[in-house]
């Protein structure tokens, strides 16, 4: 260092101070390209951010959209069942009515006339009595007919079988009359009702499967109705709402019947409880309990879903209990809940008001 002459020394610190300026000047470059490449950098993020923004609305709108074609297919699928469901609900009234009205003259006839049959044999019996109070050593023949015939037991038979056939045909009469009450050709506009006429309507059309058949017991129905007045509503289509609920209740009663067959000893006795009251002085309150097989917290918050159904193809469209919600809440401006546990049973509760300030 000490042989460096102060000549060298300044050319040096020109070299250094000419390195130093160019450094300076490429660092000046790069801040600059560093600058535009930040400056592109955050063009480029804004426009990728608004391409992900138009593709998150495309998205949501497709989303949106495709949300209402769906809804749209399900309430036209709907509106179409309901129609289709309408339909036949109508011919079937009109059918029941006319089938009615055709079983109800002959079989009028046959119940008025049992009567005066009953009187007419009554009258032969007590003139047979008299020939023989009055003739009391009959000719060989009569007396040999007579133990031919079983007259005895003509006699006695005889007035059996004309009750049998009273209480047949009162029987015809009653189920005649349930199917007018049911099918209510002629109240399918919007009146006053007993709805308590219809609850045991309805339980007699459905008595063939509430009696007992083979190893499986009878179903048991108690009916424990309160003071209800009439009700102002549709009552074709509340007759249909007890019908799907009191047919949903026997079916959950087979299914535990089905269930407890797999073991041995006898099956518990199906019932359903049937309860009618005030429970306001606008409201009323019909209640179907059943002790079936009950069903879980997720299948009981589905089952007024249109076409959702437990059974199997061909025993049930999974409508029922839809319609029944349509016609109590929306026809109505009632209230239909479901309450259920697994083993135990479940509860229908409807609510319906008595007066209604408009029709729905």
């Amino acid at each position: 260092m000490n042989n460096v002459s102060p000549e060298q020394l300044h050319q040096r610190l020109k070299d250094l101070e000419k390195r130093n300026r160019l450094l300076q000047k490429k660092l000046e470059r790069s801040e600059s390209s560093r600058a535009e490449l930040e400056k592109s950098y955050e063009v480029q993020s804004n426009l990728v951010r608004q391409i992900i923004q138009g593709l998150e609305k495309s998205k949501h709108e497709a989303e949106v959209r495709s949300q209402e074609l769906q809804e749209a297919f399900e309430n036209l699928q709907l509106m179409q069942t309901k129609l289709v469901q309408s339909e036949k609900m109508s011919a079937l009234g009109v059918l029941v009515a006319g089938i009615a009205h055709e079983i109800n003259n002959p079989v009028s006839f046959i119940h008025g006339n049992i009567e005066y049959a009953h009187s007419y044999a009554q009258n032969l019996v007590d003139l047979l009595k008299l020939y023989q109070d009055v003739y009391p050593n009959p000719d060989n023949k009569i007396v040999s007919l007579k133990e031919e015939l079983e007259l005895e037991f003509i006699v006695e038979d005889l007035f059996k079988v004309l009750h049998s056939m009273q209480v047949g045909s009162e029987r015809i009469r009653e189920i005649v009359s349930s199917l007018r009450t049911f099918s209510r050709l002629d109240e399918a506009d919007y009146k006053e009702a007993d709805v308590h006429d219809g609850l045991d309507s309805t339980l007699m059309l459905l008595q063939h499967r509430l009696k007992a058949y083979g190893n499986r017991p009878g179903i048991i129905v108690n009916k424990n109705y309160g003071q209800l007045p009439k009700i102002s509503c549709f009552p074709g289509q509340l007759n249909q709402v007890l019908m799907n609920i009191l047919v949903n209740a026997i079916d959950a009663i087979e299914d535990f019947y089905a269930k407890q067959s797999h073991h041995q000893g006898e099956l518990d006795a199906g019932l359903i409880t049937i309860c009618t009251s005030m429970v306001s002085p606008q409201w009323g309150q019909i209640s179907v309990a059943d002790n079936g097989l009950g069903m879980p917290e997720e299948i009981r918050k589905k089952i007024f879903n249109p076409f959702f159904t437990t059974k199997t193809i061909g025993q049930g469209t999974g409508m029922g209990l839809s319609i029944s919600y349509q016609i109590i809440v929306e026809n109505h401006g009632g209230t239909i809940n479901c309450f259920s546990t697994p083993g135990k049973g479940t509860e229908f509760i409807i609510g319906i008001p008595v007066k209604q300030t408009t029709m729905k």
